[in-house]
């Protein structure tokens, strides 16, 4: 059973976060620069929010606003569910599935760790069944 702390020390915890008052604009930048699909909202410490290329399509583009006129506050996702460096990827998943979401923020004490995606995810199983296969191969034709 692969742990979010795993994961996270695998790809890294590097997060990318803005603003509930940046325009929405400003986050779509820093998404394509740093080739990501979803922004953590910060309020100092305080995570209020996930800004998604989702948020974007549904809640802009698609009622002919513009992104230079609303503010990341006005689009953004709440009631964001977190994760801890002790739940499993399973569980990810899991929840991802049922909330239908495709980010999840990484909280321990309070503080934001990271944040694993549906990509990183599934990055994950195929390396671990990869490497299970590999495992499995050395018994069968006794390489080990």
């Amino acid at each position: 059973m692969i742990t979010v702390k795993q994961l996270l020390d695998e790809k890294g915890s590097t997060i990318w976060s803005t603003t509930p008052t940046a325009s929405v604009y400003q986050a779509l930048q820093l998404m394509a620069e740093v080739n990501v699909g979803a922004l953590v909202v910060m309020n100092g410490d305080t995570i209020v929010g996930m800004c998604s290329e989702r948020d974007y399509a549904r809640k802009v583009a698609l009622t002919g606003r513009t992104s230079r006129e609303l503010k990341v506050a006005d689009i953004m996702s709440t009631g964001i569910v977190t994760v801890t460096v002790r739940n499993s990827i399973e569980e990810c998943m899991a929840l991802m599935t049922e909330r239908r979401i495709r980010h999840l923020p990484v909280v321990e004490d309070g503080r934001l760790l990271g944040l694993v995606s549906i990509g990183d995810i599934v990055k994950s199983i195929i390396q671990d069944q990869r490497s299970t296969i590999h495992h499995l191969e050395d018994y069968i034709t006794g390489r080990r």
